[in-house]
C-alpha cells in the first residue's frame, strides 16, 4: 500500500498495552504511518488499569502502611496504620495510574501515532471496523499487530458477585479488608495477592490443584517463599480441587474441596488463568490459529499464519510479563518492516512481585539436573550484608549457578528486597557469556545489596 489515504496505514495496532505501545512506537521510528485502536478508558491496556501498575502500586502501599519493612526494629506488631481500608489503597493507585496514562498518551502523540478509540474487529484481511463513540469507521492497513491482551478466565461453576466472590481484576475494588481470604490458584498472580494480603495480617488460604507451585522457578526459592508465607499465617492447600463455592446465610463465603474440606472466609478470589481477548476480533474471517483460551499461535518472528498479521504480548501466552511483552511488540514491528531484530527469550528476566519479591534469569537447579549439566552454587544471605541490617531486612538470598570448570554463569536466582532490580546485574553477565570471576573481581558500593553478588561468588569459588 504505497499510496496511503487518510484511513490507510502501514500498521494498525489493536491494543495499547505494553506490546502495542512499543510495537507502534518502533514502527513509527522506522518512518511508518501507524494507528492504535483501543477503548478510551483502557489506554495503557490491562497492564495499566487492572494488572501490573495497580497491583505493584498496591504492593507498595501495603508494604508502607503495614510497616512490614520496619518490624525487625520496632516489633512484629508494628504498623503505620492499624485498620487499612480500600480507600487507603485506592488513593495511591489512582495517582500512579493517571500519571502513567499521561506518559503513554504523550509518547504516542510525540511519535505521530494516531489513536482511535473503540472496539476493533476484522472484516477482511486488510480492513478493521472500529465501533467508536461517534459511530462506526473502517480502517485499512498493510500490516497488523494484535496486542489485545487478556481478561480473567471465567468459570461457570463460580457465582461471581464482584464483592465477596471476585476475580483478580476485581480485587482492587475491595472496600473493606477481610479478616480471612481464600485464593484459588497459586500461579504468579495468586501468589502475589496472597502475599500482599497476608502482610496485612489477613489469614489467607491458598488453594492449588497441582502438587507444586511455579515449577519454572528454582525449587529452593519457592521453598523459601513458602516458609516465609507460612510464618505470616498463609495456609497452603496444594493438590486440592475446588468442588463448589457459595455464600452462607451469615455473609461468609464457603468453599468446598473435592477432598471433603470446607473453608470459610469473607472474600474469595479466583486467580486461575487468563482468557485472551482475541475472541472479540472476529478472527474467523482471517483463519488465524488460536487455542482453547484464545491465545494466538505465532512463529519466532511473532508472525501468524498470515504473513502480514503479527501478535505479541499476553495474547500469545507465556511468559505474559509486561517486560517481555514490550520487547515482543518492538521485535514484531522490526520483523515486519525489515529492521534488525534479535529476540533472545532465554535472556528474559522474570520478576514475581510477592512479598518478598522473586527474580531469576537463566537455568534453575532442576533444569540443569535434568539436562545432566554439572554445576556448583554460590549463596549469599541478605542477613549477612551490612545494608540489610541498615534496612531491617531479615529475608533474602541470592544464588548463583555456574559451571565448576569454566566458571561460566548458568543462572541467578534471588528472593528478597529489590530482587527485581538486582537481577539485572546477573542478566548483563549472562548476556555477555561471563563467569563468576566478574563478581569476585568487581568492587561494589558498600553498603549495598548488590554486594551479595560478590559474597555469592566467593562462596561458590570456595567450594571448588
Amino acid at each position: 500500500m504505497s499510496d496511503l489515504s487518510k484511513d490507510n496505514f502501514d500498521l494498525i495496532v489493536i491494543g495499547s498495552g505494553p506490546a502495542g505501545q512499543k510495537g507502534a512506537i518502533a514502527a513509527s521510528k522506522l518512518g511508518k504511518k501507524v494507528a492504535v485502536i483501543d477503548r478510551k478508558y483502557m489506554i495503557g491496556g490491562v497492564s495499566l488499569h487492572r494488572g501490573t501498575i495497580p497491583s505493584k502500586t498496591l504492593r507498595e502501599v501495603i508494604i508502607y502502611l503495614s510497616g512490614i519493612r520496619q518490624r525487625s526494629f520496632y516489633g512484629k506488631d508494628y504498623s503505620i496504620k492499624e485498620n487499612i481500608s480500600g480507600e487507603d489503597l485506592d488513593t495511591r493507585i489512582k495517582i500512579v495510574e493517571q500519571r502513567e496514562m499521561a506518559v503513554i498518551n504523550d509518547q504516542l502523540k510525540r511519535n505521530g501515532i494516531q489513536l482511535f478509540y473503540g472496539m476493533a474487529r476484522f472484516i477482511d484481511k486488510h480492513t478493521v471496523e472500529v465501533d467508536a463513540d461517534d459511530g462506526v469507521l473502517q480502517l485499512k492497513a498493510e500490516h497488523f499487530l494484535i496486542a489485545c491482551g487478556t481478561r480473567p478466565a471465567d468459570n461457570p461453576k463460580i457465582p461471581f458477585d464482584g464483592e465477596k466472590i471476585i476475580n483478580v481484576d476485581q480485587i482492587l475494588n475491595l472496600k473493606v479488608m477481610p479478616r480471612k481470604m481464600i485464593v484459588i490458584g497459586a500461579g504468579v498472580i495468586g501468589l502475589e495477592y496472597a502475599s500482599m494480603f497476608s502482610a496485612m495480617d489477613v489469614e489467607v488460604t491458598l488453594i492449588e490443584q497441582r502438587p507444586e507451585m511455579l515449577t519454572f522457578v528454582d525449587d529452593e526459592i519457592i521453598d523459601r517463599l513458602s516458609y516465609h508465607l507460612r510464618n505470616q499465617n498463609t495456609i497452603f492447600r496444594l493438590n486440592e480441587t475446588l468442588k463448589n463455592v457459595k455464600k452462607d446465610t451469615d455473609g461468609m463465603v464457603v468453599a468446598k474441596l473435592e477432598s471433603g474440606k470446607t473453608i470459610k472466609a469473607e472474600t474469595f478470589v479466583y486467580a486461575v488463568g487468563r482468557q485472551a481477548n482475541s475472541d472479540l476480533l472476529n478472527l474467523d474471517v482471517l483463519g488465524v490459529d488460536v487455542d482453547e483460551r484464545g491465545r494466538i499461535d505465532v512463529n519466532d518472528q511473532f508472525q501468524t499464519k498470515l504473513s502480514h498479521i503479527y501478535a505479541a504480548g499476553d495474547v500469545i501466552g507465556f511468559p505474559a510479563l509486561a517486560a517481555s511483552s514490550m520487547e515482543q511488540g518492538r521485535m514484531a514491528a522490526c520483523n515486519m518492516f525489515g529492521a534488525p531484530a534479535n529476540y533472545k527469550p532465554e535472556l528474559l528476566p522474570y520478576g514475581i512481585y510477592t512479598i518478598p519479591e522473586i527474580s531469576m534469569i537463566g537455568k534453575t537447579e532442576q533444569e540443569l539436573t535434568a539436562a545432566k549439566v554439572p554445576y556448583e552454587t554460590g549463596i549469599s544471605r541478605f542477613v549477612e550484608l551490612a545494608r540489610s541490617g541498615i534496612m531491617g531486612l531479615e529475608i533474602g538470598v541470592l544464588k548463583l549457578l555456574f559451571d565448576p570448570k569454566t566458571l561460566k554463569l548458568h543462572g541467578v536466582h534471588i528472593i528478597g528486597e529489590t530482587a527485581t532490580e538486582l537481577i539485572h546485574i546477573g542478566q548483563s553477565v549472562i548476556s555477555f557469556g561471563g563467569t563468576i570471576e566478574y563478581f569476585r573481581d568487581t568492587v561494589f558500593n558498600y553498603p549495598t545489596l548488590a554486594e551479595a553478588y560478590k559474597v555469592a561468588a566467593l562462596d561458590g569459588l570456595n567450594k571448588l
